[in-house]
């Protein structure tokens, strides 16, 4: 579904709102109006239309029929918590960039409502029912006192557009308003795991008339009129209450003769009922079943059983209240039960319970990191040696920790304790904790991540630590950067700009410490250079003296070849690569290979003394089980290094491959960061309810962002103090209308493919490679027929592809400026096909793919360079990362990769740092066909490049049938 902008609801949220209720309730709809009879502005989902409304008309109302524009409860979230928002908060106060113009009261009141109903849902107040139609329906409730109280006001405060429905009720309209949202938000799968139904977590209405019954028994009695809470007493002297025996459980501590001499007293529970239409009635159990003519009604005691019966549901502990609900002595297990969790599930279906005052004391344990040391003086030695930190268990009450001897007392006693003249009761889980207080200690990466973070994992559990100065020491020494030296390396032959010399002041801060990291900038500004600049750095300090070994792809040996002489002259550079390759005399400078070569000697390499490993174009190990990436983790080096200007393509596996290589052991092994991080960050991001509509943050994706700042430095091209450094760039996409023999090819391959897909069983490896076909089919014969059949070098092709024919003009303009253009493809075959498409229109152009020997592609590199040819073919894959192509102001994507990242980094060839021209990038995308709805995804999903990015047509093959032929349709463009 797409969400409002707080941009487009602001418009809306200036109009009259007022609820029409449906069967089911989340069918019923916010139909927005203007009493003067002006539209609203059309937003996403909006349903234009007329009703019959009770407005204004001059001394007196009339019913009129008004243009409304009605939303569904979901699609009106987000207008009616800014109408809320904005109607309350001063406006002064409000700078999110919308418009500033205060909501119509009628919105802002229906945003009031709905902000009971978010928290009654967030406080899981919902019963399943079955709607007068026998629709599948969730509504608001039990209600507490406090539920009742705020439900009235609002009754009574309605304005009168509000409730302008000719006939309505305002209790009935804001009821039926609570009860709509409450049967909206609980969509999800926690909903049928709730009820044991799929159809309460079903989006469209089920009628489901057979489950009735069953609904009312489930919310019998809850949203009556009585309700049930508990009440935890201490008492002292002997039981005198039914079932006070004590029973299993019973902690081990001071036995019952022991109690009876030291005062020690009993946790007694008291059930209590509470009127819901008089909140000031209410009565204890044994008051309530003492007489039968009580102010709560003759139905009271009956209820009252009732709701033990359904408790105990809950709690087993509370059949021991029955038949006759009292006030019952509880055991040390069952006090723990209860502090432990039980008491949460109680609220959860609407029993509160209450602690006694001389528990108000709150007994918490707190993870403490290195409580008694002092913070490390030698960082180095301490993140490259085998030290260990402890970690513990802390004990406060009401934040102040316990002294040893407190701890212990805690650790010995039951389930209560007394504590600094005070009784105070002790749950299982704090028990557990005071008994084993020290932990297995942490390593020094592990101590890190927990400084930086904040947080440790414990067994299953992420806990927050309490700050020690300790942790605060380790933390600032990698999150507060010194100020940035004025000068660089004596010997670099350049001069650094300002981002690039924080770049290599970072570098040399976290491989000086024996950490690694992760130079993510984006391509163009200067990667090379900085990397070179740090190895200068490194040899003017003997510690840290030693060869530096880049590993990158094929095609940049000869780049990183010029770049070492051209910025760092007289420093030593070889190629490891080809025949007779050796390590002999390797001591100093650089050492240059290709990932191929390093998969094939990576023990060699591995037994010669780096003082720096440099990964280059990093994304090539980002599969951490690849059989690259497992030989790179081979070859060991005082100080590790990726440069890449994409850390995260597809997925965060990828930043956990680059990280655990940079620096070992920070995020885990890959099993505990897919459970710890990956797994939480992906259903935050799925939520579409409340968390979306409220605008909150993702809690679990801060966190880790807060991880790995110190070991990845990411900057753009659009960062303040580097944007201005590069000309502008301007991307088009540039529409191409199919052919005739086009339309008939991509008609004919989605009815036999999809006839075939159809025919598939399932959703296994079969479907997803008829998918795969078809949609690489599909883009084939967008590109060209030839490409498509298979043709031969003899096959004619001018007039057959709109793309064709669109390059053609494109390429007639540039070169007739005196323009050059890089002109991408992922198909080698279409990349030869426009070589000779080219060659027989008599255009100069070359071709690079990834067959093209090392040699001749830096010859063609050169010759683009001086301008020998103006258009310049190029393999997406073999050329769209590394090469400097600034010779081009133009750059063509014939055909797209469906990814985002790996496109920016094509385009990043010709508009990088050395430009000076203005670059122009041309889209070319055929009318009407699946590449025309691509490209929509595409741009919103620009908007994720740094969390977890689509896995492009990969995802494709998760979509259903219908959701497939949807996308594939070929549609009118006129």
């Amino acid at each position: 579904m797409e969400w409002m902008t707080p941009q487009q609801a602001a418009p809306l949220a200036r109009y009259a709102a007022v609820f029409e209720p449906g069967d089911p309730a989340r069918t019923g709809r916010i139909a927005f109006f203007a009493p003067a009879g002006d539209p609203p502005p059309q937003v996403p989902g909006g349903e234009p239309g007329v009703a019959d409304l009770v407005v204004p008309h001059g001394d007196g109302l009339a019913v009129r029929t008004l243009p409304v524009l009605r939303l569904t409860p979901a699609r009106a979230l987000p207008v009616l918590l800014l109408a809320h928002r904005t109607a309350t908060t001063p406006p002064a106060a409000t700078s999110d960039g919308v418009d500033g113009g205060r909501p119509h009261p009628a919105a802002a009141y229906w945003g009031a409502v709905l902000a009971l109903a978010l928290h009654l849902t967030a406080r899981e107040r919902l019963l399943p029912g079955v709607s007068p139609a026998g629709y599948d329906t969730w509504r608001a409730g039990p209600f507490d006192a406090a539920d009742i109280a705020r439900l009235r006001a609002l009754q009574q405060a309605a304005p009168g557009e509000a409730v302008a429905v000719p006939g309505s009720d305002p209790a009935v309209l804001v009821r039926a308003f609570l009860d709509a949202i409450a049967d909206t938000l609980p969509r999800t799968p926690a909903a049928r795991l709730a009820t044991g139904r799929q159809a309460f977590a079903a989006a469209e209405p089920q009628h489901v008339p057979h489950l009735r019954t069953w609904a009312e028994e489930i919310s019998a009695g809850l949203d009556s009129g009585l309700r049930m809470s508990l009440r935890v007493e201490l008492t002292t002297g002997p039981p005198d209450t039914p079932g006070s025996h004590a029973g299993p459980g019973s902690h081990p501590g001071p036995g019952s003769a022991e109690r009876e001499r030291d005062g020690w007293p009993r946790p007694r529970l008291v059930p209590r009922a509470h009127s819901l239409a008089d909140p000031t009635l209410a009565a204890d159990a044994d008051e309530l079943f003492a007489r039968a003519d009580h102010a709560l009604g003759s139905r009271a005691q009956a209820d009252m059983v009732s709701a033990v019966r359904r408790a105990a549901g809950v709690w087993p502990a509370l059949e021991r209240l029955l038949p006759v609900p009292h006030a019952l002595d509880l055991t040390d297990g069952e006090l723990r039960e209860l502090l432990d969790g039980a008491a949460g599930r109680l609220a959860g279906h609407g029993i509160d319970v209450t602690w006694p005052e001389t528990h108000a004391g709150a007994l918490t344990a707190r993870a403490v990191v290195g409580a008694d040391r002092e913070p490390p003086a030698d960082l180095r030695s301490f993140f490259t040696g085998d030290g260990t930190v402890d970690l513990c268990w802390r004990l406060e009450l009401d934040g102040d920790p316990l002294t040893e001897h407190e701890a212990a007392a805690v650790a010995e006693a039951g389930a209560v304790v007394r504590l600094r003249g005070r009784w105070i009761l002790v749950g299982a889980d704090i028990a557990r904790k005071a008994r084993r207080r020290r932990l297995p200690p942490l390593t020094a990466i592990e101590a890190l991540a927990v400084a930086l973070t904040g947080c440790a994992d414990i067994g299953a559990e992420r806990v927050r630590v309490a700050p020690t100065p300790w942790l605060d020491a380790l933390r600032h020494a990698l999150t507060t950067p010194g100020p940035v030296p004025a000068g660089q390396p004596a010997r670099l032959a350049a001069t650094l700009r300002d981002y690039q010399l924080r770049g290599v002041h970072w570098m040399d801060r976290m491989t000086s410490l024996g950490l690694g990291g992760c130079l993510a900038d984006d391509m163009g500004l200067g990667k090379t250079v900085q990397l070179i600049a740090l190895h200068l750095l490194r040899q003017e300090r003997p510690a840290e003296r030693g060869p530096t070994l880049v590993v990158c792809p094929a095609s940049l040996l000869g780049n990183w070849e010029r770049e070492v002489e051209r910025f760092a002259p007289g420093t030593p550079v070889r190629r490891h690569h080809g025949p007779g390759r050796t390590l002999t005399g390797a001591d100093d400078g650089f050492v240059l290979t290709t990932y191929g070569t390093m998969r094939l000697d990576a023990p060699r390499l591995a037994a010669h003394p780096w003082g720096l490993v440099v990964a280059d174009e990093a994304q090539h190990v980002k599969n951490a089980r690849s059989s690259t990436a497992a030989a790179l983790r081979l070859i060991g080096a005082r100080a590790r290094i990726a440069l890449t200007g994409t850390p995260v393509e597809n997925n965060l596996s990828e930043l956990w491959a680059l990280l655990d290589w940079t620096t070992p052991g920070l995020l885990g092994t890959h099993h505990h960061f897919r459970k710890r991080w990956i797994a939480p960050v992906d259903s935050e991001r799925t939520r579409t309810t409340t968390a979306e509509a409220a605008g909150e943050r993702q809690p679990t994706a801060r966190l880790l962002s807060e991880l790995v700042r110190p070991f990845l430095l990411r900057r753009r091209k659009t960062d303040p103090g580097i944007a201005p450094e590069l000309p502008p760039k301007t991307e088009t996409d540039q529409p191409a209308a199919l052919t005739a023999e086009q339309e008939a090819l991509y008609r004919g391959q989605v009815e036999s493919v999809m006839a075939e897909i159809k025919a598939a069983a399932g959703s296994g490896i079969a479907r997803s490679g008829l998918v795969l076909k078809l949609l690489t089919g599909l883009k084939q014969i967008c590109n060209h027929p030839a490409q498509f059949l298979k043709e031969g070098d003899d096959a004619a092709l001018a007039g057959r592809s709109g793309k064709l024919e669109l390059l053609d003009e494109l390429l007639a303009a540039i070169t007739a400026g005196g323009g050059a253009a890089l002109v991408f493809t992922q198909y080698v075959t279409m990349a030869r096909i426009l070589e000779r498409h080219l060659r027989e229109r008599g255009m100069p152009a070359a071709l690079l793919h990834g067959g093209t020997p090392v040699a001749k592609r830096e010859e063609l590199v050169r010759r683009f360079q001086d301008g020998e040819f103006p258009v310049f073919l190029l393999s997406l894959k073999a050329a769209g990362t590394g090469l400097n192509l600034t010779r081009a102001d133009h750059v063509v994507h014939y055909d797209r990769w469906w990814n985002p990242a790996v496109e920016a980094q094509a385009t990043d060839r010709a508009h990088r740092i050395g430009q000076t021209r203005p670059v122009q990038v041309h889209r070319l995308i055929a009318e009407g066909t699946v590449e025309d709805r691509i490209a929509a995804l595409l741009e919103a999903k620009k908007e994720l490049a740094d969390a977890v990015l689509g896995t492009g047509e990969q995802a494709l093959t998760e979509l259903t049938n219908e959701e497939l032929a949807n996308l594939v349709e070929l549609r009118s463009t006129t």
